[in-house]
């Protein structure tokens, strides 16, 4: 099994919005095939709480404009790792510093790479 049509409309939808806002480390991996609760995850980072609540608006406003309304969202007050659930995608933003220490990417390293679009540009440093 891989990621739906729609989850992969939405992942890229939810890349560009990220690298608007200057997201560093943008890489979405197919989980599919891992869980059966979502199709794939969207990681994104920035160096501040102040932008990471920024990339979250700007995915959510996206996500809206194309018909996606987030099941839930958690860890917006602290503005340090923020997840959005769409049901088929998962977002997860967070600060560098916790992007770093929960290694999010080794956890899903097995699973295959979502290929984003060309203009999804990470903003590292």
């Amino acid at each position: 099994m891989t990621a739906t049509d729609h989850a992969l409309e939405l992942v890229r939808t939810a890349a560009l919005a990220a690298s608007d806002k200057l997201a560093q480390q943008i890489v979405a991996f197919d989980v599919s095939e891992q869980l059966a609760i979502t199709d794939a995850f969207l990681l994104a980072s920035a160096t501040n709480d102040r932008q990471v609540k920024a990339i979250v608006d700007e995915v959510e406003d996206r996500l809206r404009e194309i018909g996606a309304k987030p099941i839930r969202r958690e860890g917006e007050r602290d503005g340090r790792w923020v997840l959005i659930d769409y049901g088929v995608i998962v977002v997860h933003v967070q600060h560098e510093e916790e992007r770093q220490f929960y290694a999010l990417e080794r956890l899903w390293r097995d699973c295959p790479t979502i290929e984003l679009p060309a203009d999804v540009v990470s903003h590292d440093r």
